[in-house]
């Protein structure tokens, strides 16, 4: 830094912005929704991480945490929550039930296997349901992964 003038990469400045400044929106569809809230609280305290304003609306989040079980009637309305997210958006999936369906995996006629079958998934929390540092991990795993995005591709390495 000379003279007041920092160099750099616009890819660094803008995704330092993205990552510290994730916009969660309130989803919770099962017992993991629970640890989600406590991680939202004074205790864990999401918002040193730039993640603690949940929104109520998929308008003004970028982040979708799918905390709990999908069934195939809630599958539906996942798909159109997260359609209605501004880009660039991420997934967290969190709990067995929404990374494969967790007890239901095998024998349940009403659950979907996973909820990266019908959305992307960025990250995968484990656990059931997963305490809150877990959650906070899979955060900061996420915050890392937005780090070394780059404006010509997209999430997924594709040129646009």
């Amino acid at each position: 830094m000379e003279d007041g003038i920092v160099l750099g990469k616009l890819d660094d400045f803008l995704n330092w912005g993205r990552k510290n400044s994730l916009w969660p929106m309130t989803f919770g569809l099962a017992c993991c929704a629970i640890e989600m809230m406590a991680t939202g609280a004074s205790k864990y305290d999401l918002e040193r991480f730039g993640c603690g304003a949940f929104m109520a609306t998929p308008r003004r989040s970028d982040l979708m945490i799918v905390a709990g079980t999908v069934s195939f009637k809630m599958a539906e309305r996942v798909k159109r929550l997260y359609d209605q997210m501004p880009g660039p958006k991420y997934v967290i999936s969190m709990g067995s039930c929404a990374n494969k369906g967790g007890p239901y995996w095998q024998h349940g006629y009403n659950v979907l296997k996973g909820v990266d079958e019908i959305i992307p998934v960025d990250v995968y929390v484990p656990g059931c349901p997963p305490r809150p540092e877990a959650l906070m991990e899979g955060l900061i795993t996420l915050q890392k992964k937005i780090a070394n995005e780059s404006l010509l591709q997209d999430k997924w390495g594709k040129n646009v």
